[in-house]
């Protein structure tokens, strides 16, 4: 966004100073925007490219800005209704998805977990983030739910999970054994493609955050702080990509079905 108002003042002719006359502003604003030390508002906007000679741009640099400000959203701000509403808002993006490319490096997705396993992640979440967990049985099921998409409609499921996921353990043996033995059930639904990046697999792209597609338009990441959005299509382009190698160090069928049945027998 800084970047983009700079070129405009500079394709006017203008220096900062000059812009910043001509909107009536304090001298120092200009600069500040344009190094992303302070954020333009809608109205900022709107009079940078009438004084730019850019108002065909306004449109376009507003959504932009929206863009901007939607893409973080902090972890304390999604949650303060509890966990059960946070559950519950991301259903109609999983309706409306027909296409589903999802990355993780060291925990089960959420449409392949079991309820123990959803239970373990949430209590943690909620005393990590000091969220209340008085609605913990309404946001576990609600989890659940979700995962009808699975069998409904005619929607593709692709899971790349690096061998550290399958080894991570929470709740304790007795949910993570079940909760192998569900993976082994439910890569047999003709919705799902399930592989798995064996720990000594020979690679040239290292594991990165976890990462979910959605019809190659979207990408959700979660952060220790907060949720991130992008929706930028260089940007997806890139996660696209990043997905694609992976693909190709995964295992599949029989394959993952060994490295999973390996870490269930350990539990034993």
């Amino acid at each position: 966004m800084a970047d983009r108002l700079r070129e405009l003042r500079l394709d006017a002719g203008l220096t900062g100073r000059a812009l910043a006359t001509a909107a009536g502003w304090d001298r120092t604003k200009v600069s500040k925007i344009e190094h992303a030390a302070r954020a333009p508002n809608t109205q900022d906007i709107k009079t940078w490219c009438r004084v730019c000679g850019a108002e065909d741009q306004t449109g376009d640099l507003i959504a932009s800005l929206r863009a901007v400000e939607g893409a973080f959203v902090e972890w304390k701000r999604l949650q303060r209704s509890g966990l059960r509403r946070l559950q519950e808002s991301r259903a109609a993006l999983y309706e409306r998805t027909r296409t589903f490319g999802i990355y993780e490096p060291g925990v089960v997705p959420g449409l392949l977990q079991t309820a123990g396993y959803v239970r373990a992640v949430l209590t943690k979440v909620g005393s990590f983030r000091d969220v209340p967990t008085s609605d913990l049985d309404e946001a576990v099921a609600a989890r659940i739910a979700r995962q009808r998409v699975l069998r409904q409609g005619a929607r593709r499921f692709a899971f790349i999970l690096e061998e550290s996921a399958i080894w991570t353990r929470l709740g304790g043996a007795e949910v993570a054994h079940y909760q192998l033995g569900h993976l082994l059930q439910v890569m047999t639904l003709p919705s799902v493609s399930l592989g798995i990046i064996p720990a000594d697999a020979d690679r040239e792209l290292w594991p990165v955050e976890g990462f979910w597609m959605f019809d190659r338009e979207r990408v959700t990441v979660e952060t220790v702080s907060g949720w991130l959005t992008i929706t930028q299509p260089a940007e997806v382009a890139q996660y696209a990509a990043a997905f694609e190698e992976f693909a190709e160090l995964a295992a599949y069928g029989a394959a993952a079905r060994a490295l999973i049945t390996k870490a269930r027998n350990a539990l034993d």
